[in-house]
Formats: C-alpha cells, structure tokens, sequence
C-alpha cells in the first residue's frame, strides 16, 4: 500500500503509532537530509544567558482552555537549536500543526526585529501538569535537542537525560546524533491521566517511529515503543540511552576544597540480569575515556540511578542534587543477547554530562532492516523500590587511603587503597542477630587483596565490608567484585567496581567529544520558568 493510503486510512480512524512507522519506513528508502538553519545571527550567535530569557507565557500555554490538566508550551529557536521541529495535535480524526507564534514568548530585554521570527518555529516543547499543587502547572517533560528528553515526578527537579537512540557513542569516528524532526500530541481529555506523544527520528544511518505514553505521580512513568529502520549500517547501536553528570562523590573524591561533599546526577548503573542476578557499578569521573560492559542476555531492567538523598549528602541549596531523580529502563518482551555499555569521560566540572549507558545488541542490524524495542522508564527517587523483599544493596561506597592501626593505636598509611561498602536492604534488617554472613570478593590480576573485613553496620541496619588492596601498576584499571552470601546463597546485589587508572580526579581534563546537544544545565524549572502576559 502506497505510504499517502496508509496516511489516510489511519487518519480516518485515528492517527496513531502505524502511521509514523510509515513515515518512518518511507524515510528509510530516501537519502538522508539533514535539518537546515533558518536562523538569523541575532538568533544563531545567542549565549545560552540570552536564551534563557525567551521565555512561554503562562496565558499562551496549548490547551490552557481545554479543560484539561495537561498544557503544552514551547522552546524557542536559537544557539545550537536552529532547525525548527514541526508540531502537530491530534483531535479525535483530524491533525494540524500547530504552527509559530512569537506571542506566547516573552523576549525579555532582548533587541532584534520582530520581522526577523516571521520564519521561524518551535525548538522543542515542555509538558506542564499540576504535579505538586492544583492549579499550578508545573514542567514535568521537555524534548529539546536532538531526540534529547527529560523527565520528572512530584517534588523532583530535572537531573539526568534520555535519548531516542545512541549511534556509534565513544567510538573513534564522531558519534552520530539522531533528531526527532517531528512530533504529533494527541490532546487528552479532561479525565486522561495520561498524555500520548509520537515522534518521528531521523538520522544518516537509521530512522525510527516512538509512541511515548506519560504517566504522571509521584514517580513518572513513562512507556516507550520504538520501531526502527536501518538506513546503513551502524558499529553500535544504543537502545534506551541515558545521560547523566558524575563529577565527585565519596568513591571518588575532590582534590580541590569544596563544601559539597558530592555533585553528581547518578551515582551507578544498576543492572537486573535476565538471569535475575543485580548488579550495581558506582560512576567514575576517570582521566581518560572509559567503557565498560556487562553481558546481559534478555536484561529484566537497567538504569542510572541516584542513591542515597539526604541533603547532607550534598549540602546544595542552589541546584539540589537530593532531588534529581534516578531513571529505570524496565524492557517490555524479550530483548536477546547483548550488553549494557557504560561510557564515563572526563569532565572537569558539573556542566557536562559526562555518564551514557545504554543496552546494545551482540549482532548489530543491517542495513534495511527493521526492529522493535519496547519498555517502560520509571523516573523515581524510591530507588529501594525497584527491589524485592528478599534482596539487599549497595547503600554507598567510600574510596579512601588505606591504613594500619599501629601498638600505640595510631592509624599509619601503608599506600593502599582502602573500599569501605555498606550494605543494606529488607533482606539484611530481617537478619536473626546470630546470622552466619559473608562475603564473597574477587581481585583482579592488577591488585593484591590485604584486608578482607565484614561486620554489622548497626546505624543502618545492614552490613560494611572494608576491602584494602595493593595496586600493582596504577596506569592500569582494578576490576574488582563483592556479594554478601548466607551459605552459599547470595543474599546481596554484586558489587561491581573499577579502580581506573591514576584514579585522583583531574581538574583539567577536558570532555571527551560527545558532549551532549542540549544546554547542559538546562532546561531547569528553576531557571526557565513560564511567564505572564506583562
């Protein structure tokens, strides 16, 4: 069937996921064109201060007088943003574009001709909802910048990023950036809990159609199906990709003074195995370019999280790290054989995301084909929640010198390296005091193990086991492995973790060149919020 029947047929009912597989399927069979500027230099030389000051009014918001509790408002065109994306409603049968008008902005002290907006058009969109208090629309999703978005539930603040789709990330050859060109909205009913958005991406080498279904609350769910199709052949394709920032926390900490005691949007990859063994590796910020694998064949879940949100932990009133939630790629069906890849480049300070994880194939596809992936993010800050009754966790990690403690009971640094993990979870509360635990440890060939010591650790109510080891060539990594055991049974997640190489944070390093293509700090609610009709 032609591609304008199939268009029109689904019209007819409703437009739906099958018509932008169509789009996308069509696009597939066509060279590649890449998006144009339609930017004035007033727009396109803007700094990310200026731009920050376009800003939507609260009175101009879509659907602000539907009745309904979800409203849409818009990002502008400027900087790296120059290419306008086309976005459409749809209303029961019918769809139409919703097309630029430079009144829902407020432009602030900005200077430029009116004339010059004439041609232009929308950036991105934000999702509003009255998430933390009725009648107040607060921005709980954003799609800025190549397939780039990010969201929220009650009482968070945007932190880590999501993407439609990895091409090629930390390989030699430039990454490849996938945009979503095209965005349709079905606009909900008064009573919809959920908002329904479909997107079409575009790339050199592949073009995809996404259906994404939002489920706001306290945590935000969010259901994605992806269909995909191959326009060349790819070295590695990302499914479910996550961007985050780590830049120091007690596993590895600040050479320069400071007092926040960690800056960081996740703190490790949390994988569940299709096997049903947890997995949990805390972030580093190495001196050079670091990837790593885990297999992991039909993956039960995987995600960047952010464990542990005291305050205390953080002590940052301005951009509340203890708040930033975790995010969880929950696969729907059966994924195959593959792997979850971790990339971690160096950054020299919190405004480059630094962290990409994603799951990727063993045999990548080929040009002309198509697949599908289906699964479900929750944006959480209830991370213990995404474990059972029966397991425990990795609460925290410290990386310190390590010492010996002398006759005169004086602590003396021998020159090695010293972990501390604590250990907790429902599994280890509900312990007998009499329980028989321990610990199961590997070292790998570049460091000896020293010190191997499991105690209770009462204020938690859990257990820390305290690793020192001898590093033998230190321009070289240490992988290294930890699980509680009762028996032989594990009653723990594996501790999975990796002394890099001169593993001291370098304040000069600079990032690798897979930088993200949104602002790196926003956009944040804090800084971009909505205006009023002056």
């Amino acid at each position: 069937m032609a591609l304008s029947s199939v268009l029109i047929a689904g019209q007819a009912q409703a437009f739906s996921l099958d018509d932008v597989t169509a789009r996308a399927r069509d696009l597939m069979d066509k060279p590649y064109v890449a998006p144009v500027s339609n930017l004035p230099p007033v727009f396109s030389n803007m700094q990310f201060a200026d731009y920050q000051k376009m800003q939507p009014l609260i009175d101009k918001f879509e659907w602000r007088d539907k009745g309904t509790p979800f409203k849409l408002s818009f990002y502008h065109q400027g900087m790296q943003f120059n290419a306008p994306v086309k976005i459409s409603e749809i209303v029961g049968s019918e769809v139409q574009e919703i097309k630029y008008d430079a009144s829902r902005f407020d432009f602030g002290d900005l200077k430029f001709d009116k004339d010059a907006t004439s041609k232009l058009g929308y950036a991105g969109f934000r999702v509003m909802y009255p998430i933390n208090q009725d009648g107040k629309d607060d921005e709980i999703m954003s799609f800025l910048g190549a397939s780039y978005f990010r969201v929220i539930g009650k009482g968070q603040v945007y932190g880590l990023s999501s993407r439609g789709l990895a091409i090629d990330t930390a390989l030699p050859a430039p990454e490849e950036f996938p945009n979503f060109r095209e965005f349709w909205i079905q606009r909900p009913n008064p009573q919809d809990k959920q908002l329904v958005i479909y997107a079409l991406l575009d790339s050199p080498r592949a073009t995809g159609a996404y259906q994404f279904i939002l489920t706001p609350g306290k945590d935000a769910v969010l259901d994605v199906q992806a269909n995909l199709f191959m326009r060349g052949d790819v070295n590695t394709l990302g499914i479910a990709p996550l961007t985050s920032m780590f830049l120091y926390g007690p596993n590895q900490q600040s050479e320069k003074r400071n007092f926040r005691p960690a800056i960081h949007d996740s703190n490790g990859l949390a994988i569940h195995t299709g096997s049903g063994e947890w997995l949990w590796r805390p972030l580093n910020n190495p001196r050079n370019l670091s990837i790593s694998t885990f297999q992991v064949e039909n993956p039960l879940g995987f995600g960047l999280l952010q464990r542990g949100r005291e305050f205390s932990r953080f002590e940052d009133l301005k951009d509340r790290y203890d708040l930033r939630p975790s995010a969880w790629i929950e696969p729907q069906g059966k994924w195959g054989k593959g792997k979850v890849e971790l990339v971690e480049i160096p950054t020299p300070d919190e405004t480059n995301d630094n962290i990409v994880a994603f799951w990727t194939p063993d045999v990548q596809p080929k040009k002309g084909h198509a697949i599908q992936y289906a699964y479900r993010m929750h944006w959480t800050t209830d991370e213990a929640a995404l474990h059972g009754q029966d397991n425990a966790w990795v609460r925290q990690t410290f990386n310190t010198a390590g010492e010996l403690m002398q006759p005169n009971l004086i602590r003396k640094l021998d020159g090695s390296t010293a972990l501390l993990i604590d250990f907790e979870g429902p599994r280890l509360s509900q312990l007998p005091a009499d329980a028989v635990v321990t610990a199961q440890v590997s070292v790998g060939d570049n460091a000896e193990l020293l010190e191997n010591v499991l105690q209770r650790n009462t204020a938690i109510n859990g257990w820390r086991l305290t690793l020192r080891v001898k590093v033998k060539n230190p321009v070289q990594p240490v992988e290294m492995r930890a699980a509680l055991l009762q028996g032989d049974k594990a009653i723990s997640e594996t501790w999975s973790y990796q002394i890099p190489p001169n593993a001291a944070p370098v304040a000069a390093a600079a990032p690798a060149p897979t930088a993200p293509a949104v602002p790196p700090t926003a956009p944040d609610p804090a800084t971009t919020a909505p205006k009023t009709t002056p």
